[in-house]
């Protein structure tokens, strides 16, 4: 079982849907040192005040993955509140639509902002960190099964995600020595309340579409938040051992698998 308690945590993008369901299942299982980020003011104020109900000391850090520096900062939040930082996770992510057809040079440097220049480089100065205050370190990185491929409508999205499994792999490598460890998730088609909004905005969904999606899912039900967060809350933790470098696939759909 994973034991938080003498970790300090950097959670970019964990004021709403899977991150903030991580922050939640960090603190149950200990952890009392938290930082979050988010764009939304109002709502990350919310997220922390929740979060800090719950017995931790929790930040909120605005801020946009699309700016370096704004990465960097709330990694430098987490040191300077905690003294250290032990665990980070990478959740924020741009979801916007875009085909090989119509995506514009713009939306496609936008997504690869957030989704892999942003990481990549809360992940840097999170290692720079944690070698240089010489103690271990795991961070987890949100993926998507679309690294596979990944629907039409999802080209630069699934692009992003997939140069950032290559980064989370590199990464993995390059700082086993320093005993940072770097491991991925997958995740599959999520139960979200950001989910929610894309479904309405861009497919047409009504009050429905989750009861309707649902119902033709192999398990009858989208993945929910929860139960990733206990896997996360796993490989942000020594229970993890020394896995490094992994990907999960966490879905009910098989990467590769063909209808019979």
């Amino acid at each position: 079982m994973p034991d938080h308690c003498d970790t300090s945590a950097v959670l970019i993008g964990g004021t709403q849907g899977l991150g903030l369901a991580i922050a939640e299942r960090l603190i149950a299982d200990g952890c009392r040192k938290l930082v979050v980020t988010g764009r939304d003011a109002s709502r990350g104020e919310t997220a922390a005040a929740g979060l800090r109900a719950l017995g931790a000391e929790v930040h909120f850090v605005a801020g946009d993955m699309a700016v370096v520096a704004d990465a960097i900062t709330a990694v430098d939040a987490g040191a300077r509140h905690f003294g250290r930082v032990t665990a980070l996770l990478n959740a924020a992510a741009a979801t916007d639509r875009g085909s090989i057809l119509d995506t514009t040079p713009e939306r496609f440097d936008h997504i690869f902002a957030v989704n892999a220049r942003g990481a990549f480089f809360a992940l840097q100065r999170f290692a720079q960190l944690a070698i240089q205050n010489d103690h271990p370190a795991q961070a987890v990185n949100i993926l998507s099964m679309v690294i596979h491929c990944g629907q039409s409508f999802l080209a630069p999205y699934s692009a992003s995600k997939a140069a950032l499994a290559n980064i989370t792999k590199n990464a993995a490598h390059t700082l086993r020595r320093q005993r940072i460890r770097v491991n991925g998730i997958n995740c599959g088609w999520m139960d979200t309340p950001g989910e929610d909004l894309i479904q309405r905005k861009y497919h047409g969904g009504g009050d429905d579409w989750l009861a309707k999606a649902e119902a033709k899912q192999p398990m009858g039900m989208l993945v929910k938040p929860p139960h990733v967060a206990e896997l996360a809350s796993f490989m942000l933790s020594e229970a993890s051992g020394v896995m490094t470098g992994a990907l999960v696939d966490f879905d009910q759909t098989v990467s590769g698998a063909y209808p019979e």
